[in-house]
């Protein structure tokens, strides 16, 4: 069994019996009740990334921040979701209403459908594709057709200008980010994010970001590379309300306002989590995922998060930090010197392996 809809098929299978009126059942139940589980989980983790984000830059500011709603102010969130719930929905009498109404769950869609593939460690993964990387690289360009479907439905020449924006960032830093991926695979041979877990190990020399140089600079590519697919500070023009009013989503009101920002939040847990998995061994603590009893598992689970919940601090850190770009500055990062490195990495990994015979830490090969 080598995923969470396997283990659920085969316990209802032993449960009620083989029947080939009730597989069509299973089958449906096996994936559906663990993406539930996971895409509850994800919302929860984004409420709670948010407040993270509040008490992070209140920090950093010298303020209190979130310190009313619960202890130390812990169910701000809720709060938020309650109140923008309650807000009046609004939509334009020029807008294309059904094109408007549809775009923040596309945007909502894509994080959740990249969910699927991400491995929590040991056997809680949905689905272990064996395209998951490749997977994980499609679903996240819908997010584009949410941008610009948001943007031109509105009718708002700013609102446009951001989806337009929006689309011209996110396809540039979405080759580099590719590339950054394509080295790992060039070392493990396989698109499955389990696999490629199961090919590192649980110390930190083990880790695909120090297999050789050229790995450890395609880490880095691919944390930068991923801030600005997810619009995060220095990189969050689609959003510019200093030009654009609020970018793409300026028309929106109430919880559609509301999902575009819980669609941001989630994206960078699913952004963390695709790093940890690739370059930091996700939940990789030296036992087989599937054998191993459910406290090991566990612990697998803990160690993965251990390795997420730093990135998503880092992630937020740089926001409170860092001075937003210039447009044409952006772009020409990308393709004057992200493109060519994130190439370079991929080029000069695959002559490392032909050299080294695929052998591992860099500094042991050269020392």
């Amino acid at each position: 069994m080598h995923n969470l809809a396997e283990i659920i098929y085969q316990f209802l299978a032993g449960r009620f019996g083989q029947s080939a009126l009730l597989e069509p059942v299973f089958t449906l139940a096996a994936y559906l009740i663990p993406c539930i589980v996971a895409l509850s989980l994800v919302s929860v983790i984004s409420g709670l990334l948010t407040y993270f984000e509040r008490k992070v830059s209140a920090d950093i500011q010298n303020r209190i921040g979130p310190n009313r709603v619960g202890p130390y102010g812990i169910f701000q969130f809720i709060a938020d979701g309650v109140k923008l719930l309650m807000k009046e929905d609004i939509i334009p009498d020029a807008a294309d209403r059904f094109l408007f109404r549809i775009a923040p769950y596309i945007v909502l869609s894509s994080t959740f459908l990249a969910v699927i593939v991400v491995p929590f460690g040991g056997p809680f993964i949905i689905a272990d594709l064996d395209i998951g990387l490749i997977f994980i690289v499609v679903v996240s360009s819908l997010v584009v057709v949410g941008f610009l479907m948001s943007g031109w439905a509105s009718n708002n020449k700013w609102a446009l200008l951001g989806g337009i924006r929006s689309a011209a960032q996110m396809i540039s830093y979405e080759i580099p980010a590719a590339l950054s991926l394509l080295t790992v695979i060039l070392i493990t041979g396989t698109f499955s994010m389990q696999q490629i877990v199961m090919k590192q190990g649980p110390w930190p020399w083990d880790w695909f970001i120090f297999h050789n140089p050229f790995t450890f600079v395609a880490f880095f590519l691919f944390m930068i590379s991923g801030l600005a697919e997810i619009n995060r500070l220095p990189f969050d023009f689609p959003e510019a309300e200093s030009e654009l009013v609020s970018g793409y989503n300026t028309e929106y009101s109430g919880m559609r306002f509301g999902i575009f920002f819980l669609a941001e939040f989630a994206n960078i847990f699913v952004s963390a989590s695709i790093t940890a998995t690739v370059f930091l061994g996700g939940g990789n603590i030296g036992l087989d995922p599937y054998t191993s009893g459910i406290a090991p598992q566990l612990f697998m689970v803990l160690v993965f998060f251990a390795k997420v919940v730093p990135l998503c601090f880092v992630t937020i850190w740089v926001r409170w930090s860092l001075p937003r770009l210039r447009l044409d500055q952006m772009m020409s990062m990308c393709w004057k010197y992200f493109i060519p490195l994130s190439f370079s990495c991929l080029v000069l990994t695959a002559l490392w392996l032909l050299a080294f015979n695929g052998n591992g830490v860099f500094w042991r090969i050269s020392g």
